[in-house]
């Protein structure tokens, strides 16, 4: 109805079986694998990616960011049996080197010169080199993209497309950080930045639904820190006394609180200027946050 020229299309749940897979795209692109949704996937990273390969299109490229061992084996033999050329972004790094610029950084690239970006969480470098790679694919099929295109779609992507909640700095004072990462892979990437904060009074304000690997995901986050266990208000998310004695297991404290709000105002209530304030595990958490913000 819009008479879009491109269209870039989200997966909803795996792949093979999801609704969109009905399109033949111009390009496929599979991000990474993590443990997620695996009630409907699978319990092994070997059964989710070959559920992810699903979307794989005799003929249609394919460029995966990031692939080791079964998994990269999976996609190799889909791919195989698919006639499906594949491509994957690690093998050929496109990114030299990075220069962090406050919550910002700069990609010193191969082919687009110096590429600055919005999005600084560690998990978008990763991203980005396999955007530059799915580019590259595109140009070869004769989509016109210029590097000037580039360089001003990573600039602006958060004015041009209404991002929120990847690794989006709220305040100052306190240092308040959001992140809608909620699964191994992206908690793994957060608890990193988080760590490297070298911050000796971290609160983390965290929730998850109830469908997420809660076990694996909370033996990454960091044992230095405060927590207040929350949840979204939707019908699926995990109920903060659950999430609490869960973490209590794994040798995270701190309090439970009915909604996102109430957890952030008991975070904020006593921190100081010094203080880290983080709040994610769940993109639902984010978007809860975010709203009490403008409210």
């Amino acid at each position: 109805e819009e008479q879009v020229d491109v269209a870039v299309i989200e997966v909803g749940l795996g792949g093979r079986l999801d609704s969109t897979n009905i399109i033949t795209p111009l390009l496929s692109i599979i991000t990474n694998i993590s443990k997620d949704h695996t009630q409907f996937l699978g319990n092994t990273l070997e059964a989710i990616a070959h559920e992810k390969a699903g979307i794989m299109k005799p003929g249609i490229p394919c460029v995966i960011g990031e692939a080791i061992g079964g998994v990269r084996s999976v996609f190799e033999q889909t791919a195989k049996a698919t006639e499906t050329p594949i491509e994957f972004a690690q093998d050929s790094n496109e990114i030299v080197s990075v220069e962090a610029k406050g919550f910002a950084v700069e990609y010193h690239t191969r082919s687009f010169g110096v590429v600055e970006s919005a999005r600084s969480g560690h998990c978008q470098r990763h991203n980005a080199n396999t955007i530059m790679h799915a580019i590259g694919k595109l140009r070869q099929q004769g989509v016109d993209i210029t590097d000037e295109a580039i360089k001003a779609g990573f600039k602006s992507v958060c004015q041009t497309t209404g991002l929120m909640g990847r690794w989006m700095k709220i305040s100052d004072s306190p240092l308040t950080i959001c992140d809608t990462g909620h699964n191994v892979g992206g908690i793994q990437y957060i608890s990193e930045q988080l760590q490297q904060l070298n911050c000796s009074d971290l609160r983390m304000v965290i929730g998850f639904v109830n469908d997420k690997d809660i076990e694996h995901i909370l033996e990454l986050l960091p044992h230095n820190a405060t927590y207040y266990f929350t949840q979204a208000s939707i019908p699926r998310a995990q109920h903060a006394n659950v999430v609490r004695a869960k973490a209590e297991e794994k040798g995270l404290y701190g309090e439970s609180y009915e909604s996102v709000a109430e957890a952030y105002r008991a975070a904020l209530s006593t921190a100081t200027p010094d203080s880290v304030i983080f709040v994610g595990g769940s993109t639902f958490v984010v978007a809860d946050f975010l709203i009490s913000l403008k409210n």
